[in-house]
């Protein structure tokens, strides 16, 4: 139960779904619209916001917050809307290169085709990781965080970011090798 002399993210870090629906309630619409300024979309910016939510309650306990909750909020909307942007801009692009180059010249497709194969492997590579490092590695590889940022939003330190990140690394080091191998062999002789 939220307790009025007790800090509303206290509270949260305790598990209180009041002072957690109490937060959800103040800030969602502002939230929403100011990720809307972004996203120009307002399913897509619900989306963010909420996953913004989300996080936030799954890492509760582990959550510090060094500013107000409400620039913490704000600045969490900001860096998901623009990795979002980011990502569709990558999207895009990707799939004009992969329309042009099969376009130009069939022969491309064989390409496309082992590109798709490495992405896939790349991906069972990722998934064997433990739960904390393919969270960190995500966080870093896919949203584009910085390692500073990764660790405010995990509530843990910079250099055991820097330890889950390096034994990702080498996890898919070790997994794509013989893979990376014939690949290169592959496009040698092609």
């Amino acid at each position: 139960m939220y307790i009025a002399t007790e800090s509303p993210l206290e509270a949260i870090k305790q598990g209180d779904k009041q002072a957690f629906e109490k937060l959800f309630k103040e800030h969602y619409a502002p939230l929403c619209r100011y990720a809307y300024t972004f996203l120009k979309d307002a399913q897509e910016a619900e989306e963010a916001v909420q996953s913004i939510f989300l996080a936030v309650w799954e890492r509760r306990e582990e959550l510090t917050i060094n500013t107000s909750v409400k620039s913490y909020l704000y600045q969490m909307v900001h860096n998901r809307s623009l990795n979002q942007l980011k990502h569709e801009k990558v999207k895009e692009a990707y799939k004009q290169y992969n329309h042009t180059q099969i376009n130009q010249n069939p022969a491309n497709a064989s390409h496309l085709t082992i590109q798709n194969e490495l992405a896939s492997r790349i991906e069972e590579a990722i998934d064997e990781l433990p739960e904390q490092c393919r969270k960190v590695f995500r966080m870093s590889r896919v949203d584009e965080l910085k390692y500073s940022e990764i660790a405010d939003v995990l509530g843990i330190s910079i250099k055991t970011v820097e330890n889950h990140m390096s034994k990702a690394l080498k996890h898919l080091r070790e997994k794509l090798s013989d893979y990376l191998v014939a690949l290169c062999l592959f496009l040698l002789f092609s």
